[in-house]
């Protein structure tokens, strides 16, 4: 097919490596601000489920490879590959809510937060990213550790049915008796998925009205003792109390005078239906043993999603760049968050932190069934290194590397939405069950025998 035929058949836009507008498109797809040296041959924004089946027909008998993009928030940028076709999915945006079934079809460059809130004025909800400028596609496809998940599960739990181009070109309704193998690996086989989804239908849930948060900061130092009792304390939480850890460095809420110190924050926000429910929920939180006085301490401040976003967005700016990692283990929190704190206390930028947010559900769970994603440890970790120059790039990226060899003896995997896949071609592997991996690869010899999709970066 020439490329004027292939312009002409597409009701969205065809870029080609040269073209004027080429370098724009290939940095827009990309929402980290550290854009690696990869260049797609072809970059093709669809405007429609049409516009896949004719991006990759020319693709096919091109012998050119796809790599599919939806938001373009993968901290490693694994959409961007040297060579090949970019299809560029973020121009299908659109939503259907169905209240009656609580149910929605949602097309994959939906942006979480912005679905959040349409649902919120309907009374539903749904377990999006925490981060307000996710798209689905992706964060749905990877997993999904996000909002309430500890009661709702992780993202893809929520996905009913999925509909997906091939690479034969064949246009697929997947659910778990239609082509169930592509239906369980569409949820969590992440950037190595072999289709492109062009959309979803999820459940939603009854939205929580009432939601409160209880915070504590602490001072670096006391990160061991910090972790032992909010773990402990967390047994006595409710499904429905979101509890996590986090090591930061400046902007932290409430101190706001000196030098921006080092500290670890203990918050946990319950989903609620009633006021007398969100503090009953986050009472074992209310006394707290330790020895050291907290910084700061805020109990059973309500809340709402909308500031929970704010709160994401303060953590996790646009127009920064980042590396990140991921890490689980069966190590405590407390002997990870040490050995992390340690590094942590000499990271270059300000702006890094460490997120440890609790497991949103055991490895027998109902909410992780019939799923490629697994929950690969008792302990959750992910180091980010957040900063804005160029000329730090390295001794940033070589914090991130550092704080992770610090913590990779104790690890049993990763998850795949978020590790660095540019590190070690073992980090892929790494990130599912074995007999998952395996399954994974024989469902992609079935569904793309001539790997016309790109697998994992350096897998």
């Amino acid at each position: 097919m020439s490329e004027h035929t292939w312009r002409s058949r597409i009701e969205g836009t065809l870029r080609r490596r040269g073209d004027p507008d080429y370098e724009t498109a290939r940095t827009r797809a990309l929402w980290n601000e550290l854009k690696p040296d990869r260049y797609p041959d072809v970059i093709v924004h669809a405007a429609c489920e049409r516009d896949v089946q004719e991006a990759l027909r020319p693709a096919v008998a091109s012998g050119l490879r796809v790599a599919v993009r939806a938001g373009g928030h993968s901290w490693c940028d694994s959409p961007l590959r040297d060579g090949g076709v970019l299809l560029d999915l973020s121009g299908l945006n659109q939503w259907k809510i169905d209240a009656d079934s609580a149910t929605a079809t949602v097309q994959p460059g939906v942006i979480g937060s912005r679905f959040a809130g349409e649902l919120a004025r309907r009374d539903l909800a749904f377990p999006a990213g925490h981060c307000p400028s996710v798209a689905l596609g992706g964060y749905l496809l990877s997993g999904g550790l996000g909002w309430n998940s500890g009661l709702w599960g992780v993202g893809c739990a929520s996905v009913l049915e999925i509909t997906a181009v091939t690479a034969d070109g064949e246009v697929l309704r997947c659910t778990e008796h239609e082509h169930p193998g592509l239906f369980w690996a569409a949820r969590g086989a992440g950037p190595g998925f072999f289709a492109a989804v062009t959309s979803f239908r999820v459940r939603l849930q009854p939205r929580p009205t009432a939601l409160a948060t209880t915070s504590y900061t602490f001072p670096l130092t006391t990160v061991g003792p910090v972790a032992d009792w909010a773990t402990e304390t967390e047994r006595a939480l409710p499904a429905n109390v979101e509890l996590s850890f986090l090591l930061a460095g400046e902007d932290v809420p409430g101190v706001t005078n000196g030098p921006r110190p080092k500290v670890v924050v203990v918050t946990a926000t319950a989903f609620a239906n009633s006021r007398g429910e969100a503090v009953d929920a986050l009472r074992p939180l209310r006394n707290c043993p330790l020895k050291e006085r907290p910084l700061t301490r805020r109990l059973d401040e309500p809340t709402s999603l909308a500031a929970l976003y704010d709160a994401s967005r303060n953590l996790w700016p646009e127009k920064h760049r980042y590396v990140a990692d991921t890490l689980w283990s069966d190590e405590d929190y407390a002997s990870l968050l040490t050995k992390l704190g340690d590094t942590f206390a000499k990271a270059p930028s300000g702006r890094s932190v460490v997120l440890a947010p609790f497991s949103p559900a055991s490895q027998e769970d109902e909410l992780l069934r019939n799923m490629a994603f697994s929950v690969l440890g008792e302990s959750y970790v992910v180091p980010y290194a957040v900063w804005s120059d160029p000329a730090h790039d390295d001794v940033n990226v070589h914090w991130l590397r550092d704080a992770m060899r610090t913590v990779e003896p104790c690890g049993t995997g990763h998850y795949i939405a978020e590790a660095d896949l540019t590190a070690d071609p073992s980090r892929a592997r790494r990130s599912f069950a074995a007999a998952d991996w395996d399954r994974l690869q024989s469902l992609r010899a079935e569904y793309d025998p001539r790997s016309l999709f790109f697998s994992y970066l350096s897998a």
